[in-house]
């Protein structure tokens, strides 16, 4: 598909109320609209309890803000009876947890572009989610595979949901854990990690996404069968750069850059940012890309925009004007390089 500067969203919005919420999201500066996490609700729209509630042995402390496993006395019949048997209506949203989701598919979503979901990556999931001696559970052989299978079971029963109300689905894995490979705070290799992507992203029938929020080896993410990469590109355009053959390849084979270009990790930076300044910036991002020698028209056709990351951290008020740069940008894109 050509994007040609579409606009999404990665996931949290700063409102405590989905109805608001999704009324900003759908007001028009927004082409690929996706359903949002709202933290100000509390620790059940963390993005962790929302992708690990179904898991054996899960236990969710919202007043201490953290979700822990026991890993030796649970019983993973029922789950595995599940995932053995496709049975994803085992995998349905809880509301409790999704309320951003639920108000969300109220609507008539099919005259947009797209839709976007989300679930949390397995690598970012199995280091978060901790056993009862404080030992990520990724480093649990067998509960690291019930973990992939439940990422993998939760994104294909919300593409099927989403699919109910507009044909072209958008599933992103948030990844932002990746940052941490090659460290000494992840233990994982970087063929594990793509294997363990890939495994999770298997048999979905939508379009399959990684965003990550921070800088990683993006060589590792290229090799999974991701169709779009969204990565934050208002503070690391450059190292997308590094890897411009990647880039080509993963291009020329029908991928897509989601740039996150609209700042959202700090109120300040968004108070005192202008789209002018947005545009200039991203004309110099993607001119990085053709020095390189991929080709102009082809960035713009696979290019989406979306912020940084979430918008859940900041005041209501910035996360309003990030939402409208990120409408104005995308104008301004589209007419400079002559797309709709």
């Amino acid at each position: 598909m050509d994007w040609n500067f579409a606009t999404t969203l990665i996931g949290s919005l700063p409102y405590d109320n989905a109805k608001l919420a999704l009324d900003k999201i759908l007001e028009g500066n927004v082409s690929c609209p996706a359903w949002p996490q709202l933290p100000a609700l509390g620790y059940s729209e963390s993005m962790y309890v929302q992708t690990g509630c179904y898991l054996p042995g899960i236990e969710i402390d919202a007043n201490a803000k953290r979700i822990s496993a026991d890993t030796v006395n649970y019983d993973p019949t029922d789950i595995y009876t599940a995932i053995l048997s496709s049975e994803i209506s085992y995998f349905a949203h809880p509301e409790r947890y999704h309320r951003g989701l639920y108000e969300f598919i109220k609507h008539d979503l099919s005259k947009f572009k797209a839709v976007k979901g989300q679930v949390t990556g397995p690598i970012s999931e199995g280091l978060q989610i901790l056993d009862k001696n404080g030992r990520p559970v990724i480093y649990d052989d067998a509960y690291s595979e019930i973990v992939r299978k439940t990422v993998n079971m939760a994104a294909k029963w919300q593409s099927s949901e989403l699919s109910k109300r507009n044909k072209n689905v958008i599933m992103f894995f948030d990844e932002p854990s990746l940052t941490l490979l090659g460290t000494p705070f992840a233990s994982v290799s970087n063929d594990r990690a793509a294997e363990w992507i890939n495994e999770s992203m298997d048999g979905l029938e939508c379009s399959k996404a990684i965003h990550c929020c921070g800088n990683t080896d993006w060589g590792v993410v290229f090799r999974t069968d991701i169709d779009i990469l969204s990565f934050d590109a208002y503070a690391y355009a450059h190292t997308i750069a590094m890897f411009s053959d990647e880039v080509s390849q993963f291009l020329e084979r029908g991928g897509t850059l989601s740039w996150g270009m609209i700042p959202s990790s700090d109120d300040d930076l968004v108070e005192c940012e202008t789209p002018a300044n947005l545009v200039k910036m991203f004309k110099d991002n993607i001119a990085a890309l053709v020095r390189k020698g991929i080709d102009e028209d082809l960035i713009v056709k696979r290019s989406m925009i979306t912020p940084q990351c979430g918008l859940g951290g900041l005041e209501a008020k910035n996360a309003d004007k990030a939402l409208k740069m990120l409408r104005e940008v995308s104008d301004a894109m589209k007419k400079r390089y002559g797309v709709k």
